[in-house]
Order: C-alpha cells, then structure tokens, then sequence
C-alpha cells in the first residue's frame, strides 16, 4: 500500500495561559496541594475569545497548507474558524458548560476539531500548532503543567527521558517522579491532580493510559470507550513513506526550537490519510535521540481519528528476533506476529 503525502499552540498570553491551567484546576486540588505554586498568578480563569479561537484554527490551517496536508483538513479548519467567528455566544463558555458534545453539535465541527476548540477553551493554546511550528518539545509540554517550569521540566526530560504528559502521568504514580530533584510529598500529589485533570478531556490513547496507570499503582476508573488506534502494518507503511520522501527531499522542512542553535529549518514533515486515519510523521528531535545520533533512525508520528489521537515511536531494532526491523515502540509482539517471529523477551532499545 502506497501512502503519499496528504493532510496534517498558540499562546494567547503567557499570564492568561498560566491562570487558566491554575484556575480550571483549583476546583480538583485542595487548596493546600497548590500553596506551593506563584502566588501572584491571577487565579481567574482564561478569557479566549471567540476572535482568538478562530485565529487560532486559521492558523492552523495556514500551517497544514504550507506543509501539503490533505485539503479537506485544510479546508475543516478553516470552515470550523468562520462558524467559531460567527457564533454569537462565547464558544468558551460553551466548551466549559458542555464540553465536547456541545461543540460537536455546532454546524461543520466535527469530533477532531472540536478536540482542538475544546483544548484552546480551556488552556489558551493549542499543541497542534506548536508541533506544526516545531515548537512543541518534550520540555515545552511539560512546562505546561502548572509548577513545572524550565528547570525541572529539562530534569525531568533528562533524568526520566519521557516525552508526553501520558508518560509523566505514569512516572508521577509509579515512583519515578519522586526521585527527580525539587519533587516533594505535597508537590508530587498536585502534580498527579493537576496531570489527572489535564488528560481527563484528552482522547489519547486512554485505554493504554488506564492500564499503565493501573500497573502504577494508582486509582483509576476503567475508560467507558474502547481505544482506537492505527494497525500496526499501517504505522510501518506512514514510518516506510517518511522516510523515502525524506531520502528523495520531498517533503517540506520546519525549524524546531529545540536542539537547533543556528534556527535552520532542517526537520522534513510529512501530513497523510489512510484509512481514517490522520497522521503526521517527523524525525524525532529530543535529547536523548540527539545524544544516541538516531536521530534520523527515531521517527515520531502522530495520528488521529474521529477523536482519538495518540503518538508512537518507530525505531530500528539492534537486539533480539527483530534485529534489523522497523518496530512500533511499545507495540513490538504486534510487530513480530507480523513478521511472523517469536515475540521478543525485552522491549527495551537502546
């Protein structure tokens, strides 16, 4: 199966951002879980108005052009900005009053784009349009957690090399988290509200995001919805797709602010649809991928359906019955059954 290249926050204000994740939150936390935190942060809530929302998904819009996604998202973007634009109450307070059935019953927003109204309603940013603009690493995602700031956040990257909230969630349950310098009794319990009430609105992956919880020890509710996510075939053939466009420099090119001194833009980005399935696909640009020189062997994609999202990482693998293989992260019996190999005893690569 040929796949060629088809489809793929913005800040409203570092203080509205940084009040608002405090403020949606504050009603989850006791108020001596957060004592701990800035203060002078005003603890109302963030004002988007329905002008910057609909800024925000043009935006978005304007990126996935320039990057040669699939028209049809182009175009849901842009059509979900003038219905936004449009509407005469706030979509805020729609989203906080009703959540996402509220927004999915608007004209022309379905469920993917009503994931992003509702996440801009509620933290002032979008992490789409950061990833778009190569802005949304592993530091920057975690600096988003309210009373994580750079420092830690660059501690945590570097002593737990973890790089999503999923992840961070499960490092705060299962003792990891405690062992990184600055992480106390009373700031890891917010932590893990705080994560709690972020990723409760989230779609990704919450069936593996339960079960890694569960295994954590924490106290979790089972999710109602069974998760979806890509074959693993399909994953192989986005990983096989990027990377020959790539090799013959086909692909638009972005400038991550990570681990790129000079600004250049140097990081290829591919947007396709299979399947339902939206992905977007690039090398990955962390710390560690940097440090083992894989960068150009780590290939991150990101994928998203009718709501459910998620992210996985495609490597090469250098031990075991799938030496030599391309190989889902986490996902590698799925890989070997493929392959019709034995299921490898240890998923670890290094």
């Amino acid at each position: 199966m040929a796949i060629g290249a088809a489809p793929a926050p913005a800040v409203v204000g570092q203080g509205l951002r940084v009040a608002g994740r405090i403020a949606r939150r504050s009603r989850a936390i006791a108020p001596a879980s957060i004592c701990w935190l800035d203060t002078a942060v005003d603890p109302r809530p963030p004002i988007v108005t329905n002008e910057q929302i609909a800024d925000i998904l043009e935006q978005v819009a304007e990126r996935l052009e320039a990057q040669h996604a699939n028209i049809y998202r182009i175009d849901a973007y842009r059509a979900g900005a003038a219905v936004v634009r449009r509407h005469e109450t706030s979509i805020q307070d729609l989203a906080r009053a009703e959540g996402r059935e509220g927004l999915d019953a608007l004209p022309q927003i379905g469920s993917s784009l009503s994931g992003s109204i509702d996440e801009i309603a509620h933290a002032g940013r979008l992490r789409l349009l950061e990833r778009l603009d190569g802005r949304l690493s592993p530091v920057e995602l975690f600096k988003t957690v309210p009373g994580i700031g750079e420092e830690l956040a660059e501690r945590i990257h570097r002593e737990l090399d973890i790089d999503t909230l999923e992840a961070l969630e499960v490092a705060a349950h299962d003792g990891r988290l405690d062992a990184v310098a600055g992480f106390g009794p009373r700031r890891l319990e917010a932590i893990r509200d705080i994560l709690a009430t972020m990723l409760a609105r989230s779609s990704r992956g919450r069936a593996r995001r339960f079960e890694e919880l569960r295994q954590a020890g924490a106290q979790v509710s089972a999710p109602e919805t069974a998760e979806a996510r890509p074959d693993v075939r399909l994953l192989l053939e986005v990983d096989r797709a990027y990377r020959e466009k790539v090799e013959a420099d086909e692909l638009p090119r972005i400038a991550p602010r990570r681990n790129n001194p000079e600004g250049a833009a140097w990081l290829p980005i591919l947007h396709t649809y299979e399947d339902g399935w939206h992905f977007t696909a690039l090398f990955s640009n962390t710390d560690r991928a940097h440090e083992l020189g894989r960068v150009r062997d780590w290939v991150v994609i990101y994928f998203e359906r009718d709501g459910h999202e998620g992210q996985c990482t495609i490597v090469t693998e250098y031990r075991g019955p799938l030496v030599g293989k391309r190989v889902v992260r986490g996902r590698e019996d799925d890989v070997a059954a493929l392959e019709g190999l034995p299921p490898p005893e240890s998923h670890e690569v290094t």
